[in-house]
C-alpha cells in the first residue's frame, strides 16, 4: 500500500480514497475505488491537488494544455490527467486517445481578479471531472467553497455571481453557469449516445508545456513518463494552430482551429448536431461541408433570415457568424458553456470569411 498524497492510497494498484469520499463524508477511513461505488461528495476525496488554492497537482496527476481552447466566458482553465498506476493511454492520430478504466480528467474553471495580471489572484469556481468507469465515462461537477480549499459535488449545477477586471481595464460581471451532469452530454456524447473526451487528441496536445523540469512537448513527455504508448515523434504527429498566435498558422488555419475546438464536438460526422450536415473539424477540406454556400437544414430563428452558413466575403450574411455572435437562447452557438460572445475569436472568423473569394448562387 503506497500513499500518493494526503487522503490518497494505492491499494493493489488501484486509486482509492479515504476520509471524505462517498456519501459518508469525513470520518473513519473508508476506501473507495473510483471505478465503483458512489462518487466523492468532496473533490478532496480524490486527492488530485497538493495545494488546491494554487491548483498544484498531487504526485501522479499531470497538468496539460491544448493548442486552442474552448471559449468559456473568459475563464482561466487548469487541466489535469490521472492514470491508474501501471496503465497507459493509447495514441491515435485522429481520434481521442484510448484511456483506461480508472482514468480521471479534471478541468478547473476560474476567474482572475484582474485579467491584466492573471497570476496575482484567482477565484476558483468549479472543477469538472470525467471518470472512466466500467460502464463508461461519468461527468461530475464540483463547486469550490469560499475558502478555496475544497469543492462540493453539485450534480444539478448552479450559478455563481462573478466580477473581474477585464483586459481592457473595465469591470465585468456575469452570472456564471455550472452545468448539471445531463448538460455535459451535449458536448461529450457522440452519435452512439456514448460519453467521451474532447481535448485528449494528438492535434490538441502536440505542443510544449512548462513543466517543473522545463519546457517539453506534451506528447514526448507523456511517452517518456510512460503515460502514452504508440506515439510518433512530435514532428510526425498532427498539430492544430493556436488560434490567437499568428506564428502557428495562417488566418484560415487559425479560424478553422477555433471552430473545431468550439463547435466540432457537435458539428462533425459523429457529433450530436451531425444532422445539420455541417462538419467543422479542422481536417474537413470540402468548402460546402464546412458551410460555404450551404443552406441550413432547417430555417427559422437560428438562421436570422440568412440563406447560407458561410457567404464568401460577407460575414454579416453568414449564419455561422450570426449564431456565434448571439447570446440569445435557441440562437447562440455553442448552445451551452457560454453567456458572452468571444469577441476576439469572432473577429478572427469574420476576417477569414471576409478574405474568401467567390460568391454564393
Amino acid at each position: 500500500m503506497t500513499r500518493l498524497a494526503r487522503g490518497v492510497l494505492l491499494v493493489g494498484g488501484v486509486l482509492s480514497v479515504v476520509a471524505g469520499c462517498g456519501a459518508d463524508g469525513p470520518g473513519p477511513e473508508v476506501c473507495r475505488d473510483v471505478r465503483t461505488g458512489p462518487p466523492c461528495t468532496k473533490l478532496s476525496g480524490f486527492g488530485l491537488f497538493r495545494r488546491p488554492e494554487a491548483q498544484e497537482p498531487a504526485e501522479g496527476v499531470w497538468p496539460f494544455e491544448p493548442n486552442s481552447a474552448l471559449f468559456s466566458d473568459y475563464t482561466l482553465k487548469y487541466r489535469f490527467l490521472y492514470l491508474p498506476p501501471g496503465t497507459q493511454a493509447q495514441y491515435s492520430e485522429d481520434e481521442g486517445f484510448a484511456l483506461p478504466e480508472g482514468t480521471i480528467l479534471a478541468k478547473t474553471f476560474a476567474y482572475p481578479l484582474d485579467a491584466r495580471r492573471p497570476t496575482e489572484g484567482i477565484r476558483l469556481l468549479e472543477t469538472r471531472l470525467l471518470i472512466h468507469r466500467p460502464e463508461g465515462w461519468v461527468a461530475l461537477p464540483y463547486v469550490w467553497d469560499e475558502a478555496q480549499q475544497d469543492a462540493v459535488l453539485r450534480p444539478v449545477g448552479t450559478t455563481i455571481d462573478v466580477s473581474w477586471i477585464h483586459t481592457d481595464g473595465q469591470r465585468r460581471e456575469i452570472n456564471y453557469v455550472v452545468p448539471n451532469t445531463n448538460q455535459c452530454k451535449e458536448c461529450h456524447e457522440d452519435s452512439r449516445k456514448v460519453l467521451g473526451t474532447i481535448g485528449v487528441k494528438a492535434r490538441h496536445l502536440n505542443r510544449d508545456y512548462p513543466y517543473p523540469w522545463g519546457s517539453e512537448n506534451q506528447l514526448a513527455a507523456w511517452t517518456r513518463l510512460g503515460l502514452l504508448r504508440g506515439a510518433p515523434p512530435p514532428e510526425a504527429a498532427p498539430r492544430l494552430p493556436v488560434w490567437d498566435d499568428p506564428r502557428t498558422g495562417s488566418q484560415e488555419q487559425r479560424a478553422r482551429a477555433w471552430l473545431e475546438i468550439n463547435c466540432a464536438h457537435c458539428h462533425s460526422p459523429t457529433g450530436s448536431a451531425r444532422t445539420s450536415g455541417l462538419d467543422l473539424l479542422y481536417a474537413q477540406q470540402r468548402g460546402y461541408d464546412i458551410g460555404v454556400c450551404k443552406p441550413p437544414v432547417a430555417a427559422g430563428r437560428g438562421s436570422g433570415g440568412r440563406r447560407y452558413n458561410i457567404v464568401p466575403g460577407r460575414p454579416d450574411e453568414s449564419i455561422l457568424v450570426f449564431r456565434i455572435e448571439s447570446t440569445v437562447p435557441d440562437i447562440m452557438m455553442p448552445e451551452t458553456g457560454r453567456r458572452l460572445p468571444h469577441t476576439e475569436g469572432i473577429a478572427l472568423v469574420r476576417a477569414w470569411i471576409e478574405s474568401m473569394p467567390g460568391t454564393c448562387p
